[in-house]
């Protein structure tokens, strides 16, 4: 292995492929106040984002807001989580690491995460998780990724971090952490993959 001691992994488009199940749920939502179903534009900023500032990035005036999560909290996500597609590489390569090297997760899903966990039978694959509850400012601010390093007493060069859009890029950027891109060739990155079974190669 070389310097990397953690590998940290973002969810949504890097352990599960998630674009279905998140149109179909902000697309409730939408449909739900009357308003037609999510542009590329609206997906890509909701799939990175957090619950919250995903609806209000859907609905930018306080009335509607209100109204729109107010029917979020009558949504049960669990009925979603089936939906969920694992990478077929994820669990592989955690076996192949571990206990070598520590595993974690920064995420900007909040409540859901247990239930992910839990489903998927990944509790006891991964040594920490931070979603957005835990921390003060999510994804882009590279609070998680820094939450990670301090409880393991670890520096910035020796994580790898795993994401697949431009607020993991940042939050990577500005916690001085390697970046690994995952199907995204446009982000800036220290490596690019098109699936979990490559990270293999960078850690070799």
């Amino acid at each position: 292995m070389n310097a990397t001691r953690i590998v940290i992994f973002d969810c949504d488009g890097v352990m599960f492929d998630t674009a279905n199940i998140n149109k179909a749920y902000y697309n409730r939502v939408l449909t739900f106040m009357g308003r037609p179903e999510m542009t590329a534009e609206q997906f890509n900023y909701v799939h990175a984002h957090t619950g919250d500032e995903s609806i209000a990035y859907l609905f930018d005036d306080e009335e509607n807001f209100a109204r729109a999560q107010a029917f979020r909290s009558t949504m049960n996500y669990r009925e979603f989580i089936p939906g969920m597609e694992i990478e077929p590489h994820l669990k592989p390569l955690i076996a192949s690491i571990k206990p070598h090297l520590k595993t974690a997760i920064v995420t900007n899903r909040t409540d859901t995460m247990p239930d992910i966990m839990t489903t998927f039978e990944l509790e006891d694959h991964f040594d920490m998780v931070v979603t957005a509850w835990d921390v003060e400012r999510p994804k882009p601010d590279p609070e998680g990724l820094l939450k990670v390093l301090g409880h393991f007493r670890l520096r910035p060069d020796e994580a790898l971090y795993i994401g697949d859009t431009h607020v993991d890029e940042a939050a990577a950027a500005a916690a001085n952490v390697p970046f690994v891109a995952y199907g995204n060739p446009s982000l800036k990155a220290d490596h690019h993959v098109q699936h979990l079974g490559e990270i293999r190669n960078i850690l070799s």
